[in-house]
C-alpha cells in the first residue's frame, strides 16, 4: 500500500513529496495544477473541498490537508532514527521543539497565504488592472519582508534549527523559490539563503528536484 498525493511540480507538494521520498515511503501523485482552471480543480475536490493542493491520502484512507500539517504529520510518524532519511522533525522533548512549530506555523500563515491573492488578483482587487497590479506588488513586497523578519529571528547550523535536517527545511526551500525568488530571498534572508543551497545539494535529492521543481537562474 502506498500514500496518494494530490499535487503538482513546483507547487506546495514538492516539499511533501520531497519528505516521502526521504523518508522512503512509496507514494503515488494525481497531478492537478489548480491554478490552470477549474477541471484542474474538480481533480481535487473529492477529496478537498477547498479545491487546494497538497492533499495526502494515507495507505489507510486518511485525507490530510494543509502543506504543514502533513508535514509534520509525517516527520512525527515516521521518526525511529533506525529508519532511513527519518528524523525529520524535534521530538515533542526537544529543545528546538517549539521553534519548530513556531516557523512549521509562520510559512503558510505568513507567507504561503499570499499566494491565495496572487494567483488570482481579481479577488481582491476586481478587473482593475492598476489595481490588480498593486496588489502584486505588495504581496510580494509583504512576502520578501516576512522572510527578512524570520531570517532576523533564526539562528541556523548546518540546517535551520540546528545540525540536522527537518521538514522545515524543505517547506523553506520551496517557498523560497516562488515569487520574489530566490534572488530577492538571497537579499532578504542572507542567513537562510546558505541552508537553502545547502537542501538544494542534497544528493538524496538531487534528480527530484529536477524532475519537481526544476531550479531556476538566480
Amino acid at each position: 500500500m502506498s500514500f496518494t498525493v494530490y499535487g503538482a511540480a513546483g507547487s506546495g507538494s514538492v516539499p511533501v513529496e520531497a519528505a516521502l521520498t526521504l523518508l522512503g515511503l512509496d507514494y503515488t501523485v494525481v497531478e492537478a495544477p489548480t491554478w490552470e482552471g477549474e477541471a484542474e480543480r474538480d481533480k481535487v475536490a473529492p477529496v478537498n473541498p477547498m479545491r487546494q493542493l497538497p492533499v495526502l491520502v494515507t495507505p489507510e484512507g486518511e485525507i490530510l490537508t494543509e502543506s504543514a500539517a502533513i508535514l509534520i504529520w509525517l516527520a512525527d510518524r515516521h521518526h525511529p532514527a533506525s529508519r532511513a532519511g527519518a528524523g525529520l522533525a524535534p521530538r515533542p522533548d526537544d529543545a528546538r521543539r517549539g521553534q519548530f512549530l513556531r516557523w512549521m506555523s509562520f510559512v503558510p500563515a505568513a507567507i504561503y497565504s499570499m499566494y491565495w491573492v496572487r494567483d488570482v488578483p481579481s479577488r481582491l482587487a476586481g478587473d482593475d488592472p492598476e489595481d490588480q497590479a498593486r496588489i502584486l506588488q505588495r504581496t510580494e513586497d509583504r512576502i520578501a519582508e516576512c522572510w527578512g523578519m524570520m531570517d532576523r529571528q533564526i539562528a541556523p547550523g548546518r540546517f535551520l534549527l540546528g545540525e540536522s535536517l527537518t521538514v522545515l527545511d524543505l517547506y523553506v526551500a520551496v517557498a523560497s523559490r516562488w515569487t520574489p525568488r530566490r534572488a530577492r530571498f538571497y537579499e532578504v534572508a542572507p542567513k537562510m539563503a546558505a541552508v537553502v543551497r545547502r537542501v538544494d545539494e542534497l544528493s538524496e535529492l538531487r534528480g527530484f528536484w529536477a524532475e519537481r521543481f526544476p531550479f531556476e537562474a538566480e
